[in-house]
C-alpha cells in the first residue's frame, strides 16, 4: 500500500480511531516536582509544599468519609451481654449493658475492614471530673473525635481508683458508640422493656448523662451524645428520663457554636 494513500480511502474495517484521552489535572506534588526541576525559589517551593499538604488532608478527609459511609451501610450488631446488680440507698439496682471488651472488639474488627481504627484519650479535669475522647482514624491520616465528660463512679462502695477506672470504662464505651453512631440491642429475652415506660434508668447512668450534657462544647458532640441517650432511654423504657434529657440537651444546644 502506498504510504501516501489517504486513510479516508481505506475500508471502514481497517480504519481504527483512537479514543481521546481526558486531560488530567496536575496534582500539587506534580507542580512541586516541576518547581524543583526548574529551580523555583525557596518561597515558591514552600507554597507548593503547603498546597500539597492541604491537598493530602482533603484527600484523607474524603477517604475517611467514604470509609465511614461504607461502615454504616453494613454496621455490626451489638447486644447487652452483662447483667449489673448492686445495692443503693433506694434498694437493689439491676440493668444490662454491653461490656467494653465486646463493644471495642466487635466495632474494632468492623472498622478495620474499611481502613479505620479507634483509640481513646483520657484527661482528669479540675474537680476530679474525667473527660474521655474517642478518636477514629483512617489509614490516610484523617481523624474525628467525640468527647464525653463524667464524674468518678462511686457506686458499689468503690475506692477512689476503682471509681475513676469504672468511669473511664463507661465513658470509653459510650464515646465509641457515639463516634460510630451505633446503638446496643437488648440481648436479654426476659427484659421486656422495649420503650414501654415501665422501667427507670439507673440513677448513676442518668447522672452521668446530665453531666455529659453540661460539659458539651459544640453541636457535633451534642448530636452524637443524643443518639446514645435516646438509644439507652429506649432500651430501658424510661419515657420520663427521655423527655428530661431531651429538654436538657435542647437547652444546652441553643448556646453552643455550630
Amino acid at each position: 500500500m502506498d504510504s501516501k494513500e489517504n486513510p479516508k480511502d481505506l475500508p471502514a474495517a481497517v480504519v481504527v480511531e483512537m479514543p481521546a484521552l481526558a486531560p488530567q489535572s496536575p496534582t500539587p506534588m506534580t507542580l512541586l516536582e516541576l518547581g524543583v526541576q526548574r529551580g523555583a525559589s525557596i518561597e515558591q517551593l514552600a507554597q507548593l509544599m503547603e498546597l500539597q499538604e492541604r491537598w493530602e488532608r482533603n484527600e484523607a478527609r474524603k477517604a475517611y468519609t467514604e470509609a465511614m459511609n461504607a461502615f454504616k451501610a453494613d454496621p455490626p450488631e451489638l447486644t447487652k451481654n452483662k447483667l449489673v446488680s448492686f445495692a443503693t440507698s433506694r434498694g437493689k439496682t439491676e440493668y444490662r449493658h454491653a461490656t467494653l471488651d465486646q463493644v471495642s472488639g466487635i466495632i474494632g474488627e468492623a472498622l478495620s475492614k474499611y481502613g479505620l481504627s479507634h483509640r481513646w484519650e483520657v484527661e482528669q479535669l479540675d474537680g476530679g471530673r474525667i473527660r474521655v475522647t474517642c478518636v477514629l482514624t483512617h489509614d490516610k491520616g484523617h481523624s474525628e473525635r467525640v468527647s464525653i465528660t463524667g464524674s468518678p463512679d462511686e457506686s458499689g462502695s468503690k475506692n477512689p481508683i476503682q471509681a475513676i477506672g469504672s468511669a473511664v470504662t463507661y465513658l470509653q464505651r459510650y464515646t465509641l458508640l457515639a463516634a460510630t453512631g451505633l446503638a446496643v440491642k437488648d440481648g436479654s429475652d426476659d427484659d421486656g422493656r422495649g420503650g414501654t415506660g415501665t422501667h427507670e434508668m439507673d440513677a448513676g447512668q442518668a447522672a452521668d448523662f446530665r453531666a455529659a450534657i453540661e460539659a458539651l462544647e459544640d453541636r457535633k458532640q451534642a448530636e452524637a451524645l443524643w443518639r446514645t441517650i435516646a438509644s439507652e432511654c429506649t432500651q430501658v423504657g424510661d419515657v420520663g428520663m427521655y423527655a428530661e434529657l431531651k429538654s436538657l440537651i435542647a437547652t444546652k444546644v441553643k448556646g453552643l457554636p455550630k
